[in-house]
């Protein structure tokens, strides 16, 4: 049975998801582009990469308390409205002549650091708004990872296509549009939803309060095992996967591929395959092993494009090696969303999962610039095949470490959870 407000509030929020993660898509192709083109070389790539995103890391750790105080939606359209001035300010300094590297650098991790609180603030509404809606957490979800993946497809074949065609500069206007309707969209569809005003404050505002409350969400996942184990394993193949998409495809593309389109085309059949797999495990998720599924299919969509990669220089293997993987992935982000919706209480939800963001994402600044590094110093096909062996090694941990059996564990409640520590005590994880 639809609660309140119906499918509306879920439908605005997955639409302006996808918005904004087609919008991702462009600057994740167009902007590394665009640094090759301007600066000629591999390790400046990977600088503009760190600095994008450090923030998000830096962000996604303070984060969580912001975003209740100030209200999810709230937090979502600010974040959309500066990411879209930051990210339209770079052609168009370009276009005048008054865009120096480090302005470059600043600008991005103005999105940077404005972006992680707005994606943040529309995945933590999913649950209640499913219930609204009248769907599961996992069918929710799966959706929800399924319009992004298919955002994130499209908007990787558009940005292939307009380099190509009118060049990185079109990419980063459009790309600042995409920001400017998922803000629209947000304030025009949810609308009196409890959970996405600012939280009831239950202390004065102040610089103790605020450290109690985020480290609540801290202390929530070093309770659990299994969120440290994700977050370890994820935030190791997150720094990777930085060094392959803003610093190893766009190099390969640029010296073999035949350019910028070959980008747009290895993503997107990426994206769209994910996509696929995505809603697959919507429809037969619930009947199978999460842990066997997590496993086998991070081994398939994981290492193998990166030695593909360093053993051909032509595109079809390559977008073969992406389609299978892409299959495998797809499936990644439903188990990894549904084990948090199902463990995390809905007033703990925002700064728990800014926690486990902040996590995964600490090694994302590093990944770009070691991998520019490790391109300017060792060539090309070493770094592809020495990170794809770090890959490789990192997707066993499923399989090794017994912390994954509770992937597949009963679900702790998230409609009765125990009540938050008092401030002086959330420092001492419950065991």
């Amino acid at each position: 049975m639809t609660g309140p407000g119906g499918r509306r509030p879920l439908a605005a929020v997955l639409a302006a998801n996808a918005i904004s993660v087609s919008g991702n898509a462009l600057t994740l192709i167009g902007v590394p582009w665009f640094a090759l083109q301007t600066t000629g070389s591999p390790g400046k790539a990977g600088l503009v990469a760190f600095c994008a995103t450090l923030p998000v890391v830096v962000s996604a750790i303070v984060g969580g308390p912001v975003i209740d105080r100030i209200g999810r939606r709230r937090v979502s359209v600010v974040s959309d409205l500066v990411c879209a001035l930051a990210l339209a300010a770079i052609p168009l300094l370009h276009h005048a002549g008054r865009l120096p590297f480090w302005a470059l650098c600043a600008l991005m991790g103005v999105t940077g650091l404005f972006h992680a609180p707005g994606e943040t603030a529309r995945h933590v509404l999913v649950p209640d708004l499913a219930e609204r809606a009248g769907t599961t957490l996992a069918r929710a979800a799966s959706l929800f990872d399924a319009v992004s993946r298919g955002a994130r497809m499209a908007g990787a074949a558009l940005a292939g296509v307009l380099i190509a065609v009118t060049g990185a500069e079109t990419v980063l206007l459009v790309d600042a549009a995409t920001f400017g309707a998922s803000a629209l969209l947000v304030v025009a569809g949810v609308r009196g939803i409890a959970t996405a005003d600012p939280q009831p404050k239950t202390a004065p505002v102040s610089l103790a309060g605020y450290r109690a409350q985020l480290r609540e969400g801290y202390a929530f996942v070093l309770r659990s095992r299994l969120m440290v184990a994700i977050v370890l394993m994820v935030m190791f193949t997150n720094g990777l996967s930085q060094g392959w998409s803003a610093v190893l495809l766009p190099v390969h593309a640029q010296r073999h591929l035949g350019g910028a389109s070959a980008i747009g085309l290895v993503t997107a059949v990426f994206g769209g395959c994910a996509l696929l797999g995505a809603l697959l495990y919507g429809a037969v998720g619930h009947r199978l092993r999460r842990r066997t599924v997590f496993t086998v299919a991070f081994l398939i969509g994981g290492a193998p494009l990166y030695v593909v990669a360093a053993l051909t220089d032509s595109v079809l293997p390559l977008v073969v090696t992406a389609a299978v993987g892409g299959l495998g992935v797809g499936t990644l982000n439903p188990i990894l969303t549904t084990v948090m919706y199902e463990r995390v209480p809905d007033e703990l939800r925002s700064r728990v999962a800014s926690a486990t963001t902040a996590g995964v994402l600490l090694a994302a600044p590093l990944g770009g610039l070691g991998a520019g590094h490790l391109v300017e110093r060792a060539g090309l096909g070493t770094a592809l095949l020495t990170i794809g062996a770090l890959y490789f090694a990192a997707t066993l941990t499923p399989a090794l470490f017994p912390s994954w059996r509770e992937m597949d564990a009963p679900a702790v409640s998230r409609t009765a959870p125990s009540p938050p520590a008092p401030a002086r005590e959330a420092t001492t994880p419950r065991r």
